[in-house]
């Protein structure tokens, strides 16, 4: 039977758009607004843990939301609540050892490695002919299409996930097709 997954990226923040290792602060959306979201009776709707996964759902109006502690952002360990650059300049070996190597985790986190392995169980876990519709954050997103493709881990930096935009999975455990990029509606 084929899954359907629709995983939705959420608005952008304040902290995320300083490049901060954190969800904190108010959801920005476009001037004209979105949504409600048109989800059909029987689509399952869940999310992150992050504020801002649930407060972008909220704001188009995706209806109750579940959430699945399974699609939590990378945990950064005691990176959370600093900003990139700050990071890179007091520490660039350890800024470069994560960028480098999925299994590295100089923050005391988790790892890239982890963090795919994690979604791609939740992921194969999916069954029966569901539809689900996620409120996920970037990294959770580029997760799920790198586990999907099967691609090397080093494909985890080359996914492109922008706000307020969804990426659809089809298929079951084993084999999925991906569809990128497809704007809200």
């Amino acid at each position: 039977m084929t899954v359907r997954v629709s995983l939705i990226a959420p608005a952008l923040t304040a902290g995320l758009r300083a490049a901060a290792f954190d969800d904190a602060g108010p959801v920005e959306l476009p001037p004209a607004g979105l949504g409600p979201l048109r989800l059909a009776a029987s689509v399952r709707v869940v999310g992150s843990p992050s504020g801002r996964c649930r407060a972008t759902a909220e704001a188009l109006g995706a209806g109750e939301v579940v959430t699945e502690p399974a699609l939590a952002g990378c945990a950064m360990g005691r990176w959370r609540g600093r900003r990139l650059d700050e990071l890179t300049a007091e520490e660039p070996e350890s800024v470069a050892a994560w960028l480098a190597d999925p299994g590295a985790a100089p923050h005391g986190g988790e790892t890239l490695r982890e963090l795919r392995a994690r979604v791609g169980r939740w992921l194969d876990e999916l069954g029966g002919a569901e539809t689900v519709c996620v409120f996920a954050e970037p990294d959770v997103v580029r997760a799920a299409v790198a586990h999907a493709l099967g691609g090397p881990e080093e494909v985890f930096w080359r996914l492109d996930v922008r706000p307020l935009h969804r990426v659809e999975l089809s298929g079951r455990a084993g084999r999925w097709n991906v569809r990128l990029g497809a704007p809200l509606s």
